[in-house]
């Protein structure tokens, strides 16, 4: 007989994650409130919630960063203690949600009960089962479905990569919502509001529904344990202390994803979904095994989120692998300067940190999210794969006066959320901030203004444009200027020709007979590289050959700056009559949407001028599809936006840059209108 499961003392963790408006932060609030946490539960509408603390968040009512609680016990717990991280519920803040949950015992997705809405969080169950994180589904605002109980697990498993196991089965639906029944223990529970759920007899007419249900659970579950399929087998019925120790075993492997369900605002269904959150989330030796990053060592800790906070300085928000981290010691190369444990926006300072806990670290300057912190040793990188940005605003400080503090902060910006970057456009020289998407980019420049105090300018990154030539030409040019003394003097005949798409720029001398002089020919190449930095048609030329053939020269007049002026005079008369032609930088995109979506996404495509070069199935993503395209790169800016418009919010890409084409003759006239005024 297999023992009970035994949490007692033990930190675990764990997040809730999902789509927006799932009901994440509400929950959240209601497991405080059941655990006697918190006296009384927030409100997302009033902003008085412990997660979505921060400014951006109460201003948009909705959650923009992690936000760490915890609780211990619970109305039928056994003691445990579990930390709850709040992660964003966006897409475009998904790289905070990865970043956390890098350092979860378990995942508890939270969805509607929809199934278009279920539909939404594939991505994520996706992303769950690629770095094997255990994780369950709470089915959250059951009292507002108009879907049978069947056709949302039905959603839940289409949507899934794993097998999905309902935990419990929903007793009607809607305003008929009367309760649950617990598929471990097949007691059947009635609803209350505010209040614990009371035992009820099962309905006879769910008495079908639920052995059904329950022996797919159990046949589930005996897939990945052999002793149970033999007592399946032999017609004996498993005890619930060998199921719930089935189910923690295979969600900890991330073998299975139970479901439970439940009304948050309420606290209905809230008190057995926490029971069985301490009963049932795996141990943290179970992820740290899992990631080879158990057994024994120096202290171990991974960060998983930082926060710049004004009058606490930087925490690192770090989970601890291994060992017992305490206040002052050395790790990662730093010296801990003090460590608490959050609670929303509050603080609570404690001395040391053990496996499995969560806790805040102070005054760890070079500590970065996703690193991995030793005692005695040097922090290194972490397990990462960082998203590639898909939305970019170019930008610059409203007040000159900020240039000095901007890099600074932007520095900040950046450590807070790694899913943010700042370049500078080697094509266009201007310093772009990138993120997953524009409220993304929003809730940064936010945070820039009332955090740091900068203000930017914003618009849509330009082009780097270039110029080539079509066909070749001879030119002449002179630069002849006395004002007393020694004057200027420099003469040079060049060929222009084009070279192959890609090759730059290239430079010889055939000069022979010594008509200009060895000294001088550096100058010559000088000049012409630096006046094809803008061609006749404004932008820098490319894959253009100059040939130095003849010239002249001054015995004392001559010197290198007359030569590179009559290189520039040459090609300022040349170029013209070599056929100038407009490139634009053409991108190669993979876009990545639900199926039933993927025409809409052709056609947004095609209205940008993309080249469809195929589409196909998803490799590993059930009912997606994957379409690769080129796509000039003055048609992305707001891609991202369609595309997320068009899939609910899900559908995404890829890119990177492929070739240079010629600008389509229709929009020539326009570019070169808009970079003259620029100019101006």
């Amino acid at each position: 007989m297999a023992e009970p499961v035994n949490n007692a003392g033990t930190w675990r963790s764990v997040g809730l994650v999902g789509p927006m408006g799932a009901g994440k932060t509400t929950l959240l609030e209601s497991l405080l409130h059941v655990a006697g946490r918190t006296t009384r539960k927030g409100r997302v509408a009033d902003g008085t919630t412990v997660g979505d603390a921060s400014p951006e968040a109460r201003a948009r009512q909705m959650g923009t960063e992690v936000t760490a609680a915890w609780l211990e016990g619970g109305p039928e717990g056994d003691g445990g203690r579990l930390t709850l991280l709040d992660c964003p519920g966006s897409v475009e803040l998904s790289s905070e949600t990865r970043h956390a949950l890098a350092g979860l015992d378990l995942a508890a997705v939270v969805v509607e009960p929809v199934a278009e809405r279920i539909a939404v969080v594939a991505p994520l169950l996706q992303f769950l089962d690629a770095n094997d994180i255990p994780h369950v589904v709470f089915i959250n605002k059951m009292d507002r479905s108009e879907a049978r109980f069947r056709d949302l697990i039905d959603a839940l498993r289409r949507a899934s990569g794993r097998p999905v196991v309902p935990h419990q089965y929903a007793i009607g639906r809607g305003d008929d919502l009367l309760g649950y029944i617990d598929l471990v223990t097949e007691n059947a529970y009635g609803y209350n509001a505010n209040a614990p759920s009371a035992p009820i007899p099962l309905p006879a007419d769910y008495e079908e529904r639920e052995r059904a249900a329950r022996a797919e659970m159990l046949e589930t579950l005996a897939d990945f344990d052999d002793e149970l399929l033999e007592e399946l087998l032999e017609d004996r019925t498993p005890s619930e202390d060998v199921i719930r120790k089935d189910l923690q075993k295979t969600l900890g492997a991330d073998q299975v994803v139970p479901v439970f369900i439940g009304v948050a605002e309420k606290d209905m269904g809230v008190r057995r979904f926490l029971d069985c959150l301490l009963r049932e989330t795996p141990p943290p030796d179970v992820r740290a095994g899992a990631l080879g990053l158990a057994g024994e060592g120096p202290a171990l800790a991974g960060v998983l989120k930082t926060y710049h906070q004004h009058h606490a300085g930087k925490l690192s928000l770090v989970r601890v692998w291994r060992g017992r981290i305490r206040d002052g010691m050395p790790l990662g190369g730093m010296r801990i300067g003090g460590i608490v444990r959050l609670f929303g926006g509050q603080q609570e300072a404690v001395g040391e940190a053990g496996p499995g806990e969560i806790v805040a670290l102070a005054r760890m300057d070079e500590a970065r999210t996703g690193q991995m912190l030793e005692e005695n040793g040097p922090a290194r990188p972490g397990p990462d794969s960082p998203l590639q940005p898909m939305f970019g605003y170019a930008v610059r400080a409203l007040n000159r006066g900020d240039d000095v503090k901007l890099s600074g902060a932007f520095a900040k910006l950046v450590d807070e959320d790694p899913g943010l970057s700042v370049v500078q456009d080697p094509g266009t020289g201007e310093m772009v901030l990138w993120g997953q998407g524009e409220m993304h980019l929003k809730i940064a420049l936010d945070r820039l203004r009332t955090k740091h105090h900068v203000e930017l300018e914003t618009r849509p990154p330009g082009t780097p444009y270039r110029e080539t030539i079509r066909k070749g030409a001879a030119a002449h040019g002179r630069h002849k200027k006395q004002s007393g003394g020694h004057g200027q003097f420099g003469d040079v005949k060049i060929e222009i020709a084009p070279l192959p798409r890609g090759q730059g720029f290239a430079f010889e001398s055939r000069v022979v007979g010594g008509s200009v002089p060895r000294q001088y020919v550096p100058a010559v190449e000088a000049g012409a590289r630096e006046h094809l930095q803008k061609g006749p048609l404004g932008f820098p030329v490319v894959d253009v050959g100059v040939a130095l053939i003849d010239g002249q020269f001054h015995s004392v007049d001559s010197n290198e700056l007359s030569f590179k002026m009559a290189t520039g005079l040459a090609l300022k008369e040349g170029l013209p009559e070599c056929g100038p032609v407009l490139l634009e930088p053409i991108l190669k995109v993979t876009v990545s949407v639900p199926a039933e979506q993927t025409s809409r996404a052709l056609q947004i495509l095609t209205q940008k001028r993309g080249q469809i070069l195929g589409y196909e199935a998803k490799d590993g993503w059930n009912g997606w599809d994957q379409i690769e395209a080129f796509l000039p790169q003055a048609e992305m800016h707001d891609l991202v936006v369609l595309l997320r418009s068009a899939t609910q919010g899900v559908g995404f890409f890829a890119w990177g840059f492929d070739h240079m084409d010629e600008v389509p003759d229709r929009l020539v006239q326009d570019v070169v209108g808009k970079q003259s005024s620029h100019a101006a």
